[in-house]
């Protein structure tokens, strides 16, 4: 997996590539978190419109980094889950735990709303 920063109005974007399964990923994302939070940056979202695969790890992480966030005060959100991953957000019940979005603009503006 690799992945991208980007920021829009405010939030910054983390664009996913590649299969999401955890490990030296993990870490790898959990770092960048920790910069973003030390740079008073706490609104995330996660594009996962480019992810071919996600396994329990890699949802592990995703749970990570969404807590990671909530706890220093800010919040992370999903944009444009395939199909497959939405499946899995179902299957596992995580889909009431993150707010989901259609589009990366959608999740930005949500922001915005609150």
């Amino acid at each position: 997996m690799a992945f991208n920063t980007s920021e829009r109005y405010g939030c910054v974007v983390i664009e996913f590539k590649g299969n999401v399964m955890g490990g030296p990923d993990a870490v790898s994302l959990n770092e960048k978190l920790h910069e973003l939070i030390d740079a008073e940056k706490t609104n995330i979202v996660v594009d996962l419109g480019k992810v071919k695969f996600m396994n329990s790890s890699g949802l592990g992480m995703l749970i990570g980094a969404l807590t990671t966030m909530r706890k220093s005060g800010g919040d992370l959100r999903i944009a444009n889950a395939t199909d497959k991953i939405q499946s899995l957000l179902i299957v596992t019940k995580l889909i009431t735990v993150f707010k989901h979005f259609d589009s990366v603009d959608k999740a930005v503006e949500s922001f915005n709303e609150e």
